[in-house]
């Protein structure tokens, strides 16, 4: 079995896990395997993925792990997927029991979220409430067990923007955008602090006091750590470097030039 890496772009992609009619990338990763010659049935044996993001979340260290033949390198991964899905790294993985999802220590997101307006202490602040243990039943549409350990909280001012990046063995659907929309609202000064002890209270909050979710598209999965050492593919890192950039500065000339555009409406 092998584990590999996979960087993406999740913004042409109903998200990561496969859906019928519409492109996803765990799809894409599928259809690549089929024409490597190396797919059997629905899915690779022994497949797992380290987990499910959003429509509009991109990766730079999604896992997934399979059986596959010694020559599937990420390099040679790379051959049939598009641009914007590049596998960088791999572990040989001698355990027949390991599994991407339930192995994994922790999982860790960023957040680009663009906040010039915000108080970075009070940013701080509100994350390290809602840093540790606690019932996140308000920050998630999911049920049951809701209870969570976020790890790590922090932000590192970046210019206009605040990067806010939470570790954790695993997080509950939408609980990271609902989290920077609570702090994002904390900074800004439209909540108070004692508003995140009714969000983490058993009260549970709807309507008007309900958390929405953070737009989807600034969010990256950075990093799945396991008890595996991952050796990177130079040849495939190098690909995958170039598309990134590529699409970096393509974004930036297309924000230049709408910020040209609004500075020019001021009459």
């Amino acid at each position: 079995m092998r584990a590999f890496r996979v960087a993406y772009d999740g913004t042409p992609y109903h998200g990561f896990q496969r859906q019928p009619d519409v492109a996803t990338v765990e799809g894409t990763l599928f259809r690549a395997l089929e024409r490597h010659g190396v797919l059997e049935g629905e899915k690779p044996t022994g497949y797992a993925a380290a987990g499910r993001t959003d429509r509009g979340v991109s990766a730079l260290a999604q896992t997934v792990a399979f059986d596959c033949p010694d020559w599937l390198t990420p390099a040679a991964l790379n051959g049939e997927l598009p641009a914007d899905v590049r596998a960088w790294a791999s572990a040989d993985v001698e355990d027949e029991k390991f599994h991407a999802q339930y192995d994994a220590r922790s999982r860790e997101y960023a957040y680009q979220l663009h906040a010039p307006d915000a108080d970075d202490d009070r940013l701080r602040a509100a994350l390290d409430r809602l840093a540790g243990t606690h019932d996140f039943h308000n920050l998630t549409p999911d049920s049951g067990d809701t209870e969570r350990t976020i790890r790590v909280a922090t932000l590192e001012r970046d210019g206009e923007f605040a990067v806010i990046t939470v570790r954790a063995g695993g997080f509950l659907r939408q609980l990271v955008r609902r989290l920077v929309s609570l702090v994002s609202a904390v900074g800004r000064g439209e909540r108070e602090f004692a508003f995140l002890d009714r969000v983490l209270s058993e009260e549970r909050l709807s309507g008007p006091e309900g958390i929405a979710p953070a737009p989807p598209e600034p969010l990256v999965l950075t990093d799945v750590a396991y008890d595996l050492d991952f050796a990177l593919d130079g040849r495939a890192a190098k690909s995958a470097r170039a598309v990134f950039e590529e699409k970096r500065v393509e974004r930036e000339t297309r924000s230049r030039v709408a910020g040209r555009i609004a500075g020019g409406l001021d009459g």
